[in-house]
């Protein structure tokens, strides 16, 4: 060191000057060249064209000496470096050529200039002259070609080069706690544009120095000595023992990305002679960085135990859903529930619609009341059922009120209209839609649009059911993600059950004298305070699925005997008791039913539904009435006779009649279409399973018997039907025809009575059926072929047991007995036989007959 300082004491100002001319002839001679842009199409050929110099290698001739400085540039430009294969980006290199001869000419802020930075690392007590500096930007740093004094060896100008560093160390604006380094390049460098970016692992590969030698594959020790100059080593990890990969290597992992750069800047090409254990010709080490793997335990181990991780997940999937979307859910509910946002409910809007209402009803001389003027001789008829209805309401009984009638006796329009009239909190759930729903999905969609639940994602449903079948197929059980059309339900059932306690439990406060009451106490006591649910057409097509209508009233059950709310059920089936008595055994339901109306409550209805709409005259004008200049309408007696009090049918009639029918003539109508109706839902249009996909378990043999039955009496005896030998004592054609309303089934006693026309105008269709000639012949015919088969039938299976008979040996007298019992009964279906056909014949013949 004392001969270096010996050698090159004195530096003039002038060598200081070279130092910053030779410098800046460096970057403006185009020694910072930008790379070349490389398309993806033409990446694999252009890829390895070196920037600086074409060899990419540096060259250095007599007196020479390279060193690499580190820490002049930031790393993280090098992202910049990564975008060069985009068309669309400009180079970034022309950029930072440009930015970085800015900053070296400006000189305003000297601590951002690389150049200067570099300048300052050399020490003032060595003569050097810099002829070039290739700066190396995705490394962070840049080499410098010094020519040194020929007395000077390149080992003793680093050491002078670390002695000042360690005292007088620059260091950068961008890292603060990082000084400049600086070391000899030992190696032959190599100056590539690859997409290779600086990392903490260093991949060493021996090669030999000359072809046909054989490199020496170096021990720990070796390398430590080597690269330990650099930087603290993490790790050497030698190449695997079974390995056959050529050339041989070796992985070297440091601490800090800077110390491995400087290594592989430093070291790479380094030629280790045999004399110190680089093997016979030498062995020359080229150093590659390599992407350091992060290790992934938590992914690794949630791939080698899915059995345990799928099943946490998706409870945390779970509880997160609950905690996040139940209480949007839970206040859409109570906003359904109180009909926050619904236009009629609001004071305002209902003001301005009434008030147009009015002007309309002025301005076309119109009669105000309405529809609701017309139901008035209705609701005045059941006065007494609507104040039941409101009677049950204001009490505390843990049971349902169960409003049961045949469709179109009104039982909606009492409920929601009359007894709940002016009530806020009342929840109605009609059950058609989401029985009739196809597929989970949809019945999921409907149940919730009937409480107001939302969001829903019932398509997950199905995608999570994906997920269990792949589940169940790669680890062998479920993952628990998809759940069944019951938990769905029940979900939504539970989130409606929280809403209408909230709601019921609302107007409570500290003050209350009953505060000291719990919540199930205070409903209890306050049955007024609970809503109201009304659960329409419940066991609609029951017969097509039961865990929709099981759902709905174990839910009731709760409600009720929870003292949450008040339920009603409206429903068309004399049978519901059977599916509720499941839900809440041992009570006693509290029942309305709706029959026809009587003969005066129906003319009535009639009348005023034909005066309600009537137009009326200028104001002051006094006009008559429809039922008061109509001479027809003195008809209307013999009409409603036939169409009964059925309130559908009498509505159709009363908009018939305003449209200048006759009642006479509306009524033949109402009946041709009932007659046409009959024949195609339950006799000509029929197979084993309708339109819907659901099966009918009768024939037109046993429709028909039961028309042609009714056309001639008001009832039938339900156990005298089952008798006869189209029905074989079975009653589960009557119940289907039941459920699809031909026939009305009358109980007593709790056990069925007799049978009954589906509606009232039903038996003057039936009547008008079984007079076309042409219709009867053909029916007939079908039910007699379908009786001679039957007996047919006994005949042969008679025959088959004489023949047995008389096939035992000696013939016994024991069976003779039995013997003439099949012949006696063989003889008296042979009889009917003949009958049948003679009938048959005569029908036959008006077939042929007549058109």
């Amino acid at each position: 060191m004392l001969g270096v300082k010996s050698v090159f004491g004195r530096v003039a100002t002038s060598q200081r000057q070279h130092l910053h001319q030779s410098l800046n002839r460096s970057l403006n001679a185009a020694t910072i060249r930008p790379f070349p842009y490389v398309s993806p199409r033409a990446a694999r050929c252009n890829s390895t064209k070196p920037a600086v110099p074409k060899t990419g290698h540096i060259e250095e001739g007599p007196n020479e000496s390279l060193l690499f400085i580190d820490n002049i540039f930031p790393l993280r430009l090098s992202f910049l470096l990564r975008l060069t294969n985009l068309p669309f980006f400009a180079d970034p290199e022309k950029i930072l050529q440009k930015l970085l001869k800015q900053l070296h000419d400006d000189q305003k802020i000297p601590a951002a200039d690389p150049i200067n930075i570099a300048q300052r690392a050399l020490p003032d007590s060595i003569s050097l002259q810099v002829k070039q500096i290739l700066p190396r930007l995705k490394e962070g740093g840049a080499y410098a070609k010094l020519l040194h004094d020929p007395k000077v060896s390149p080992p003793d100008i680093e050491a002078a080069l670390q002695e000042y560093l360690e005292k007088n160390a620059p260091k950068p604006w961008f890292n603060p706690f990082r000084s400049v380094g600086s070391h000899l390049v030992r190696g032959r460098p190599w100056l590539e544009d690859l997409q290779r970016y600086p990392s903490q692992k260093l991949k060493v590969e021996f090669l030999p120095a000359s072809p046909g030698a054989e490199a020496a594959e170096l021990p720990e020790e070796a390398l430590y000595s080597l690269f330990r100059t650099y930087g603290k080593l993490g790790d050497i990890k030698p190449q695997p023992a079974g390995s056959k990969d050529l050339p041989k290597y070796a992985t070297l992992y440091y601490g800090n990305i800077r110390d491995a750069i400087m290594a592989k800047n430093c070291m790479h090409g380094f030629v280790l002679p045999e004399s110190e254990g680089g093997g016979k010709g030498d062995t020359v080490l080229k150093l590659v960085y390599e992407r350091r793997t992060k290790a992934r335990f938590l992914r690794d181990w949630i791939m080698n135990h899915p059995r345990i991780f799928i099943p946490i997940f998706a409870a945390v999937v779970a509880s997160v859903t609950v905690a996040v979307f139940d209480p949007v859910r839970t206040f859409f509910i109570k906003s359904h529930v109180t009909h926050t946002f619904h236009l009629n409910e609001n004071r305002v809007y209902s003001w301005f619609q009434s008030q147009l209402t009015r002007a309309n009803e002025i301005l076309s001389f119109k009669r105000r009341g309405g529809q609701k003027a017309g139901l008035s001789a209705i609701w005045e008829d059941r006065r007494g059922d609507i104040e039941q209805i409101k009677t049950w309401l204001m009490e505390t009984a843990d049971t349902f009120i169960v409003v049961q009638g045949p469709r179109g006796s009104g039982k909606r329009e009492l409920v929601l209209d009359e007894a709940l009239k002016g009530r806020r909190n009342t929840l109605h759930i009609d059950c058609k839609p989401i029985q009739e729903a196809r597929g989970d999905s949809s019945t999921i969609s409907a149940a919730a649009r009937a409480v107001g639940y939302k969001p829903i994602f019932s398509w997950m449903n199905t995608f999570s059911s994906m997920i269990d079948l792949a589940a169940q197929g790669t680890i062998g059980t479920k993952t628990g993600f998809s759940e069944t059309l019951d938990t769905q339900l029940q979900k939504i059932w539970q989130n409606t059950t929280n809403a209408l306690k909230e709601i019921a439990l609302e107007g409570r406060t500290k003050d209350d004298k009953d505060s000291e009451l719990g919540d199930d106490e205070y409903l209890e006591a306050h049955p007024e305070r609970r809503p109201v649910v009304v659960i329409d057409n419940f066991l609609h097509k029951s017969q097509e699925g039961s865990i929709v209508y099981d759902k709905i009233s174990e839910w009731a059950a709760g409600l009720t005997t929870g003292n949450v709310a008040h339920v009603i059920f409206l429903t068309t089936d004399v049978s519901y008791s059977k599916w509720l008595s499941k839900a809440l055994p041992n009570r006693v339901f509290r029942q309305v039913s709706l029959g026809d109306c009587s003969p005066e409550v129906a003319k009535r209805f009639v009348i005023n539904q034909l005066d309600v709409d009537a137009d009326g005259g200028p104001k002051g004008e006094k006009t008559s009435l429809p039922s008061e200049t109509r001479e027809d309408l003195s008809e209307l007696d013999g009409c409603i006779d036939i169409l009964g009090g059925r309130l559908t049918d009498l509505e159709f009639l009363a908009r018939r009649i305003k449209t200048g029918e006759t009642p006479n003539k509306a009524v033949q109508q109402i009946i041709d279409q009932a007659a046409s109706e009959i024949l195609k839902m339950y006799i000509l249009d029929i197979s084993t399973s309708s339109s819907n996909g659901t099966t009918r378990s009768w024939t037109p043999e046993q429709a028909w018997l039961l028309i042609k039955s009714l056309a001639t009496a008001s009832s039938l005896r339900y156990n005298e039907l089952l008798l006869s030998d189209t029905f074989k004592s079975s009653d589960g054609a009557l119940v289907a025809l039941e459920q699809f309303e031909l026939i009305s089934i009358v109980s007593r006693n709790g056990r069925p009575h007799s049978i009954k026309p589906g509606k009232p105008v039903y038996r003057a269709a039936f009547q008008q059926l079984v007079a076309d000639r042409v219709l009867k012949a053909r029916l007939d015919l079908a039910v007699l072929t379908q009786l001679i088969g039957i007996e047919t039938k006994a005949i042969d299976k008679a025959e088959a047991e004489l023949a047995l008979l008389g096939g035992l040996p000696g013939q016994p007298r024991e069976v003779k007995s039995r013997v003439m019992w099949l012949l006696a009964k063989m003889q008296a279906s042979q009889a009917k036989v003949e009958g049948w056909e003679k009938e048959g014949k005569a029908l036959k013949e008006v077939l042929a007959r007549e058109y």
